[in-house]
Parts: C-alpha cells; structure tokens; sequence
C-alpha cells in the first residue's frame, strides 16, 4: 500500500502541477521561442514543465522519505540543481559558470557520503571471486562530480523531441527499480518510483496537442539527470553483487552515448564541446525520414532494451545479457531501415 500510496501521489501532483506551470510560464518569461533549426516546434512553448516534476518528486520523498537521511541529502541537492534550472530558463547562464553551479551541487552530494568509492574488479568477474577497485579519497571526489555533472547534462542533452527526456527518465527510473530491489537498496527503489511516477505524470500534457502542450525545460532535464544520477551512485555503483560500473552505463545508456558522440562531434570539427548543433540522434531520426513521434518511440524501445540488459545482467548473467542487447538491437536497426525504404519510397 505504501507502494501504491507514493506512486499515486507523486503522479497525482505532477499531473495536477503542469497545467500551472503551462499558465505560469509565459507570465515569467519562461517561453522556449523557436529561433534555429535545432527546435523541433514552429510556434513558442512554454518551457517551464520542469517545475510539475520538481514538485512532484520533492513532495514524494517529503512525505515518504523523510527519515532516510540519504533522501534528505538528495532532496537538497534536487533543491539547488533545480534553483539552478530556473534561473538558466529565465534568464540565462553562460555554460561554465552553470557548470560550476551544478559541480558544487555534486560537492554537496559528496559531503552527503554519496559517492562512488569503489567497483567491483571486471578482471575478476568471471574467476568466481570477488576482488574490488578502491579510490582514494579525491579520486572518489572528482570521479563522483564528473558522473553527476555529466549525468546532468546528457538528458538536456538529449530533451529535443516531446515526451522524449521525460520517457527516457522514465525507463531509466523503472530499471533501476528492479536493479536496487534485486541489490537490495530499498531507498533506492522508492526513489526510482518516485521519479517514474512525476515523469508520467507529465508526459500526458508533453504529449498534449498543440495549444495545451509544455516542455520542461532546463529546470526538468537537468533536475531528472542529477536526480538518475545521484541514484545509480547511491543505488548500483555501491552494489557489491553486479559488475557495478556496466550497469548504470546501461540504463543510462541512450543519452550518454548521445552526449559522447556530440562531444566528439564537435572536437573533430573544430567547435567547442558546448555549442549547441542539430546533430543529435533525435535530429538524425527525423532527418532520415522518421516523424517526430516515430523518433520518440524508436528511442524509447532502445532505451528499454538497454534497460532490460541492465536488469539480466544485475542478475549476474552477463553472456545472456549481451545476447540480448545485440539480438535486438540488431533487430531494431533492421527495422529502422525498412521503414526508411518505405517512407522515401511513399515520398518519391
């Protein structure tokens, strides 16, 4: 029942939140004004949607989560990141400066004693014996800051298309809820559901036609990786029963690869790594042919596939793991390339 009671609360207010924020935003200046090719809408959004799953997830762990002092450390840190969020929607801030706002939410999260210090040895993960890798102390400090932060900002990153951050979340958040219940991080579990239950909640309205529709902007997104983040830290890294540094590079799999391959992108073509471009996956779907909601759903499968080899291989079964994720990601690329075939077929 507390399951059921927490689900339906976070998602009940997040649901309930986002027809306020769509009011709240233009009245603050909190419109997404498509101005480059990059933006995937013709008319100004209201990009304030962000604040729905804020409260939503905030409430959450207030109500059910209170005594957990690992919950209260996340839910401060969720706190500043997202004050951090509404001032870069308003009015803007320069890419290092919000980088080093959003570092010293990661130090916050560090001194709260979340942190990675430690992954199980992988040279050892087929002999039968446990053996681990520990940092020392600033080695464990930078490593957990650069995962946060980087973590922060790959589903900005990727928050190009409607519903596509929020949905990615969303199966992120349910995979690690089956990976910690199976480690046995039962805090961990709950605030996985929270931050699925507040993404459903706001995914009818991202999803809504045009005139009711929000996005959620930097407040959303970069609320969403911290919060995925701080998890797969506090959550699976600390697991001693999986090979912990494959798997949340596997639930989280679609937007880092996608922050990898911009980062790359722009390297090798002379740009800084923070200039924003139209090279995305999302673009490169739509610009195969694919509509904006056939992209969406294409990357929610690959998402989910990640997911799901994330959870086989938290079940300590890694060749069944790998099976799987090539099998049907094969599949998949199989398929993405006779709908391509199709649509330039139907167009010409």
């Amino acid at each position: 029942m507390k399951y059921i009671m927490m689900v339906a609360v976070t998602f009940i207010i997040a649901l309930a939140a986002t027809p306020l924020a769509i009011k709240l935003a233009p009245r603050i200046g909190a419109m997404d004004i498509p101005k480059d090719k990059r933006r995937m809408h013709s008319k100004p959004m209201p990009r304030f949607g962000g604040l729905a799953i804020f409260l939503a997830c905030e409430a959450g762990i207030a109500i059910f989560l209170h005594k957990d002092p690992k919950a209260l450390v996340i839910l401060l840190g969720g706190l500043l990141i997202y004050a951090v969020g509404v001032v870069d929607d308003l009015k803007g801030i320069p890419a290092k400066l919000k980088f080093v706002l959003q570092s010293i939410c990661a130090m916050i999260i560090y001194a709260g004693g979340i942190k990675i210090d430690f992954i199980k040895n992988p040279a050892t993960y087929f002999s039968g014996v446990d053996e681990y890798i520990w940092f020392p102390g600033p080695v464990s400090f930078v490593i957990t800051v650069i995962w946060v932060v980087g973590l922060t900002n790959t589903v900005n990153l990727i928050d190009g298309l409607d519903g596509l951050a929020a949905g990615i979340s969303s199966i992120a958040a349910v995979s690690l809820v089956f990976v910690s219940a199976f480690v046995d991080q039962p805090t961990i579990e709950l605030l996985a559901l929270i931050i699925a239950a507040a993404c459903f909640g706001f995914l009818p309205h991202n999803f809504a036609p045009k005139g009711k529709k929000i996005i959620m902007g930097d407040t959303g997104s970069t609320f969403l990786g911290f919060a995925l983040a701080v998890l797969s830290v506090q959550g699976v890294f600390k697991s001693y029963a999986v090979i912990s540094f494959a798997v949340p590079f596997l639930i989280l799999g679609l937007p880092i690869f996608d922050t990898a391959f911009a980062i790359l992108r722009r390297l090798f073509t002379g740009k800084g790594i923070m200039t924003p471009d139209r090279g995305h996956i999302h673009h490169k779907l739509v610009d195969m042919g694919f509509t904006q909601k056939q992209s969406v759903f294409i990357l929610y499968a690959m998402s989910c596939i990640l997911g799901i080899t994330a959870v086989v291989l938290a079940y300590d079964n890694a060749l069944r793991a790998m099976i799987l994720l090539f099998g049907v990601l094969i599949f998949i690329a199989v398929g993405a390339m006779i709908t391509v075939r199709k649509n330039t077929g139907a167009s010409s």
